[in-house]
């Protein structure tokens, strides 16, 4: 999987059914795993209310959105960046559900599922039984929680990535590493052929060299004397 898009997106609330719009996209690129740096993030105008139990979730407001884009204006952006790579989110089927509906009204085809990947099905089937929310695997591994105050998309793209990468079997020092800075994409690691080395021969003193002799003419018949002048 060369490139792959990592995407996450807050709603007004859980059923596209029942009217319920996206308000937030945000996406993060990753090349053999890693971020690049290149990013899509929007706020968007749901056109309709927000009630407050999704606030408390994500902190938006209607108010707060109300002079943002229509989905239908953010939309060739969007799939501009997606390309037609594969496309990461945590519970990817809520994702998916609410962009086929916010595409159907903008009549784009949707994203295929071909190109769906659920790291919530991966997390399951790593770790069998246990709680597998963004939050739990971001403990499990170890990845620092203390900004995600609430449910903001780019934020949670960000730590999706990092989640990603561990249930992919984790870093892998010297294999094509990346950093951003200042958001451009640099090499950290880049060898080409093998890795040079300096010979550090071993040689033994004639000391040991005659107590090796004397072990080895007690030995019956060792193998080391067939070697003797190879």
């Amino acid at each position: 999987m060369p490139r792959a898009l990592i995407l996450d997106t807050e709603t007004t609330g859980l059923d596209p059914a029942t009217g319920d719009r996206v308000l937030e996209v945000a996406a993060i690129e990753v090349v053999n795993l890693m971020p690049t740096g290149r990013h899509f993030h929007r706020l968007i105008n749901p056109q309709r209310d927000v009630p407050p139990e999704a606030t408390k979730v994500h902190g938006f407001t209607a108010e707060m959105l109300a002079d943002k884009p229509l989905f239908a204006a953010i939309l060739p952006e969007l799939l501009d960046f997606l390309g037609d790579d594969p496309v990461i989110a945590h519970n990817a089927p809520f994702d998916f559900n609410f962009l086929d509906h916010e595409f159907d009204r903008c009549g784009a085809p949707r994203i295929p599922r071909s190109r769906m990947v659920d790291t919530l099905e991966m997390a399951k089937k790593r770790f069998p039984g246990l709680p597998n929310s963004l939050d739990a695997l971001c403990r499990r591994f170890a990845i620092d929680l203390s900004a995600r105050t609430t449910h903001n998309a780019l934020l949670d793209v960000q730590l999706l990535g990092q989640v990603y990468l561990e249930l992919m079997g984790g870093k892998q020092p010297g294999l094509e590493l990346a950093t951003v800075l200042g958001g451009s994409r640099s090499s950290l690691a880049s060898v080409e052929g093998p890795v040079q080395r300096t010979p550090r021969p071993i040689v033994p003193t004639p000391e040991e060299l005659e107590r090796h002799a004397a072990f080895v003419a007690k030995l019956k018949e060792p193998v080391w004397a067939t070697l003797e002048g190879a």
